[in-house]
């Protein structure tokens, strides 16, 4: 090739340096504003459905849960025989679990349950037990704001359980069940002192209601206890779990029918709703009695607590349920406390602030236990990588 050609190819080769130095110079002027610009689109992309389920699952469980008290305390207020409340939570959820688990292609309309029936029955009978004796225990005087602190004083009784089983706790963990104990003690015996000029009111005894409550939270942590050993067996069955618990549970209600009739004709006879505004014309053409609409909204909205635990519980750790129902509790006895202007003994207010500040320091030392020790989902992992 001459050496004309080789100039000539090499200056067509070459890059203009200024055209360069433009383009350069116009993409930094203009790189602030589409950095920005996609950064935003990035973190819209990334943060946004993680957010809004953040967000439906806390307005699941902090409305849902927390109306439920507002509801459960009108209709306590009225009617302290909590049975018939405790049937239609179950059936309703009992339907919906159906639909949930229909399949048309079995002879009963039913998925194929992965646990045994026979190995759920166990906690149908331990399921049923501690809810009709939970709601039970408000015939006896015990109020809602009690109610709430002392079940939240639920890990004492899993603590004991778990070790007989053979587990293991840390130092932390059983500092915190001691000032559980001793807070739900205190709050239980201030109460107590102040109702003792109450007992007259045609109530039984207060204490009755504080038994009941105990064996409701033992007979919880050995359901715990199982419900925790089923599902290493069979994996988190959930959902078949809340199904069956609830629609296997309807026929234990039998012998309870006489008194849930007598309960429906009590809260059929409270007063007709008042609607505000324009809707009032409606209540005036269509009166509805109160409590029955204080049922409907209790069943929907323990509907809807329940199902924010769930999705809670599918997406974060134990540790992070546990913190989040005690900020919950915490809510709901202050909303109770504010709403129905119920007024707690000082002692009982200590006690509650006890109860929930050990609550804080168990989920503490659960997770200082998790990182040491580790859990089974990394067992698992490391034994599929």
């Amino acid at each position: 090739m001459s050496t004309t050609g080789l100039r000539e190819r090499k200056a067509n080769t070459t890059p203009d340096m200024t055209a360069t130095r433009h383009d350069d110079a116009h993409r930094i002027a203009l790189e602030p504003e589409s950095g920005s610009s996609s950064m935003a689109q990035r973190f819209a992309l990334e943060m946004g459905p993680s957010l809004l389920t953040a967000a439906t699952m806390l307005g699941l469980i902090f409305g849902g849960c927390c109306s439920n008290v507002y509801a459960l305390e009108a209709i306590v207020s009225f009617e302290p025989s909590s049975t018939l409340l405790t049937f239609v939570q179950f059936l309703f959820v009992a339907v919906t679990g159906f639909v949930a688990q229909f399949e048309r292609q079995n002879p009963y309309f039913i998925a194929p349950n992965k646990v045994p029936i026979r190995r759920w029955l166990v906690n149908i009978v331990l399921f049923f037990t501690i809810n009709v004796l939970n709601n039970h225990a408000f015939s006896y005087n015990i109020s809602v704001p009690v109610h709430i602190i002392l079940r939240s004083g639920g890990s004492i009784t899993t603590m004991a359980a778990g070790y007989l089983y053979g587990k293991r706790y840390t130092r932390t963990q059983v500092v915190a069940v001691v000032l559980l104990t001793l807070g739900v003690i205190l709050a239980a015996w201030s109460d107590a002192q102040s109702k003792v000029a109450g007992e007259s009111n045609g109530r039984p005894a207060f204490s009755t209601g504080l038994v009941i409550l105990f064996v409701a939270q033992v007979l919880s942590a050995i359901m715990g206890l199982y419900t925790e050993a089923t599902y290493v067996i069979y994996g988190p069955q959930w959902r078949e779990n809340l199904f069956y618990s609830h629609a296997l549970s309807l026929p234990l209600f039998l012998p309870f029918v006489p008194s849930m009739v007598r309960t429906l004709g009590h809260l059929l006879s409270s007063p007709p709703i008042q609607m505000p505004g324009p809707l009032s014309l409606a209540s005036d053409f269509l009166p509805v009695p109160s409590q029955l609409v204080y049922l409907v909204i209790n069943v929907l909205t323990q509907y809807a607590c329940i199902r924010g635990v769930n999705l809670l519980a599918a997406v974060s750790t134990a540790l992070t349920v546990t913190i989040v129902l005690n900020i919950r509790k915490l809510v709901s006895l202050l909303l109770s406390i504010w709403l129905f202007g119920n007024r707690l003994a000082p002692g009982t207010m200590l006690g509650a602030m006890v109860v929930f500040g050990a609550g804080g320091l168990y989920t503490m030392g659960t997770k200082r236990k998790a990182v040491e020790e580790p859990s089974l989902d990394e067992g698992r992992e490391g034994k599929t990588s």
